[in-house]
């Protein structure tokens, strides 16, 4: 099958990294929000947890993506090399499972199991509008940035990216 070329960008424009990260600080905000409702230690965890993914993120991605020193959608190309350095342990080449992605998944999921806990508990109107608005966040929102600013300009799209395997492998083997 060839393979399409794409129009990708060397260094993401500024608004699309601004996009990109407000989204997700309106998913963590809005989590942080919901999980409160149990207590500030709950909610700082979360915020901990989030953040232990996000370093995550940077050390064991950034540090080989094309993006290094760069400035992607999501502004870590240029974040990754003031604590980490660059490595080359062919990204392109790792393979990504739905078993991976549980973890990023849970920073959703879990405020939203919350908050349903929360209006079983005492219902809030003002709890049910942010359960749904994250859920929109995550699932529309999410698709959008990926779908046409992030994942549709990226050059390390075009040079193998173990996440595009995974989420586009249906659409190559015909399925």
């Amino acid at each position: 099958m060839k393979k399409e070329k794409l129009n990708c960008y060397e260094n993401y424009p500024k608004w699309m990294v601004f996009v990109s990260n407000l989204l997700n600080i309106l998913i963590y905000a809005i989590g942080f929000y919901i999980i409160l409702g149990f207590g500030l230690a709950y909610s700082v965890i979360y915020l901990l947890y989030v953040g232990f993914l996000e370093v995550k993120v940077l050390k064991k991605s950034c540090v080989n993506c094309y993006y290094y020193g760069k400035r992607c959608c999501f502004g870590k190309g240029k974040l990754a090399p003031l604590f980490f350095k660059k490595r080359d342990n062919k990204f392109s080449k790792h393979e990504m499972s739905w078993k991976y992605l549980i973890p990023d998944m849970l920073v959703s999921v879990i405020p939203i199991i919350a908050g349903i806990a929360l209006l079983i508990i005492d219902f809030s109107w003002l709890i049910l509008i942010l359960i749904l608005i994250l859920a929109v966040l995550t699932s529309f929102g999410n698709g959008f940035v990926r779908g046409q600013l992030a994942c549709k300009y990226c050059k390390q799209r075009e040079l193998g990216c173990p996440a595009e395997k995974l989420f586009n492998k249906n659409k190559k083997s015909g399925k």
